[in-house]
């Protein structure tokens, strides 16, 4: 199949410039004016529109068994809604029990995800520690593709990984060329907390953001960061939520560190009001972790974005029906964490980025895109609009507009928590590898069709960083 975007405006993290783009094979071949191309391509007239790299959403968790459920979308229909929102690739989760192999995870998530529609690939969590784990790490990087490894400082008794494993594994990370992520919250803290709420009979939603404050996350990020100066080895922190966290990275990116930071759409413009709503459906739809902030925060994650403190944006798409959530309707901590996003992700950020003026479109393809492919060692095959990259595209409406509903929408959840949102600048159509899999509100995806992408590790750098240490020694001092 081939297919002639013809008459739009590219757009690159770098640059903007008038073009025409061929697209033969599944990979971009050629770009320019007044192509040469067979009479039998397909054309998409994107007269007006921009013509940018398909999204990377870096942080999803398709079918995941959690908290007693699964997330009730599984790789197709969750890839499908990303395409037909312009996300064209997704980095999942592996996320093994306490005790489980890593491989023998690995290759559960394998055979979910092969009714994938877009292209996939994977962290993978470590949630314990032995021989065998730093074992199979080995193998997943070598042998499998996987450049980054997970850790939760989050859930106590459940996934939650202590001070010892994070520097077992941020040192195994160094040794491998991979790169080490946390999900920042003090796990120790969040319980404590969680056990006086429920103490004081404040059982309901609100008390979630009450039991996971800014500063459990912001402890925990300072935390994780310095484990990983002492290790020297780079560190990419997930799901920023407030300024505490951010604050953290900022210092550590001021003083030379390699810190990286993900900030999720829901919150940059989503505040900590839902929760004290008197429906309880409604407030426990909004229960993740971290959970939505005071607006303040939110100012202070947008500057974060427009300063380069914060690289790239996520959803954290891990979505439950209003029945799953009813689980903890006399407990809050049983509600399952987690929200829907991947469909509405460029929307929201094109429409509260772009058109408020917070982001140029070159910084909004970097930070939906670019940025993602750059970190985990998938560029220039994808987040780019070049010769020979995948033609994973999306052509974009500045001018379109929709409604953004739970009743449309093409995720398999019955709640949406940007519901009746009106935005202003939508994908009129998205390629997948060459392919249209959205033409005008019309979804076209296939089950199946998505390809895992191997990542090579980052051994080259990490060789470099070894070879100066970790800590500095300490110096004497001269009196």
């Amino acid at each position: 199949m081939s297919v002639l975007i013809k008459g739009g405006t590219v757009v690159t993290a770098d640059l903007s410039f008038r073009a025409d783009v061929y697209c033969e094979d599944g990979r971009i071949a050629a770009i320019g004016e007044d192509l040469a191309v067979p009479a039998t391509a397909e054309v998409i007239d994107a007269a007006g529109q921009y013509v940018m790299p398909g999204g990377i959403d870096p942080h999803t968790h398709m079918q995941f068994p959690f908290m007693g459920t699964v997330a009730s979308d599984d790789f197709y229909t969750g890839t499908a809604a990303a395409l037909a929102g312009g996300t064209t690739s997704i980095i999942d989760f592996v996320i093994p029990k306490p005790g489980q192999r890593l491989m023998e995870a690995y290759e559960q998530w394998r055979e979910w995800a092969e009714k994938a529609a877009a292209d996939y690939t994977f962290h993978v969590a470590i949630t314990w520690w032995d021989d065998s784990v730093r074992e199979d790490m080995g193998t997943l990087v070598r042998d499998h593709g996987v450049n980054s490894f997970k850790h939760f400082m989050a859930y106590k008794n459940a996934i939650m990984a202590d001070d010892e494993t994070l520097v077992k594994s941020f040192r195994r990370s160094v040794e491998l060329g991979a790169m080490p992520t946390v999900h920042a919250e003090n796990g120790e803290l969040v319980y404590q907390l969680q056990q006086e709420m429920l103490d004081k009979g404040i059982t309901g939603p609100e008390a979630h953001p009450l039991s996971r404050p800014p500063l459990v996350e912001g402890e925990a990020a300072n935390r994780a960061i310095q484990v990983a100066r002492a290790m020297n080895v780079p560190i990419y922190l997930v799901h920023v939520s407030c300024k505490e966290s951010l604050d953290a990275i900022t210092r550590a990116r001021t003083s030379g560190q390699r810190v990286y930071g993900e900030v999720l759409a829901g919150h940059l413009t989503i505040d900590d009001s839902v929760y004290r709503s008197k429906d309880f459906d409604f407030a426990a739809a909004h229960v993740m972790s971290p959970p939505f902030r005071p607006k303040a925060h939110q100012e202070a994650l947008w500057h974060g974005l427009q300063g380069g403190n914060l690289q790239t944006t996520a959803t954290d798409h891990c979505c439950f029906c209003t029945d799953q959530k009813a689980a903890g309707r006399d407990d809050f901590t049983k509600i399952p964490n987690g929200t829907a996003g991947v469909e509405d992700r460029l929307a929201i950020l094109w429409d509260e980025g772009v058109n408020k003026g917070r982001l140029t479109p070159n910084e909004f393809v970097a930070v939906t895109s670019t940025n993602t492919a750059k970190l985990f060692n998938l560029y220039p095959r994808k987040g780019s609009i070049s010769v020979g990259a995948d033609a994973d595209i999306v052509v974009w409406d500045p001018q379109g507009s929709r409604i953004i509903s739970a009743a449309t929408h093409h995720m398999n959840v019955d709640f949406n928590i940007f519901e009746g949102r009106t935005v202003t600048g939508i994908p009129s159509h998205t390629l997948s590898r060459g392919r249209i899999v959205w033409c005008n509100g019309e979804l076209r995806a296939e089950r199946g069709a998505g390809r895992y992408l191997h990542r090579p590790p980052f051994a080259p750098v990490f060789e470099a960083m070894a070879k100066q240490g970790a800590l500095q020694e300490p110096q004497p001092v001269e009196r």
